[in-house]
């Protein structure tokens, strides 16, 4: 939760910025929108299921960056949306074999 707060999180926009992807957009809206934690959490069209489970549990507060990232009632449907996604699987897994990428996926220290 703390990467989505900083932006420092393996979205595209990020991963741009640190020489890590060769651009900034969505790899699912034919590269029109660039992939912020904001189009993550509330555009993207392809994770329009896992967002619509994250509203049923939290209500119109899931339209909230705020409550989303500080609220401790929202920390595990948030958990569970972005698990569902499956958003951050290719780059755990290839992270094993890019010592700088496991940093900025688990911070200092691993």
């Amino acid at each position: 939760i703390a990467q989505l707060c900083t932006g420092h999180i393996p979205l595209n926009q990020h991963l741009f910025q640190i020489h890590r992807s060769e651009t900034p957009t969505c790899p699912h809206c034919q590269g029109l929108t660039v992939e912020t934690v904001r189009h993550y959490l509330f555009v993207c069209p392809h994770y329009q299921h896992e967002r619509h489970i994250l509203q049923q549990k939290l209500k119109r507060k899931a339209d909230s960056i705020s409550f989303l990232l500080s609220k401790p009632k929202a920390t595990k449907p948030l958990l569970n949306y972005i698990h569902a996604t499956k958003r951050f699987k290719t780059q755990a897994s290839s992270s094993r074999r890019d010592p700088e990428l496991m940093h900025i996926l688990l911070g200092p220290g691993h």
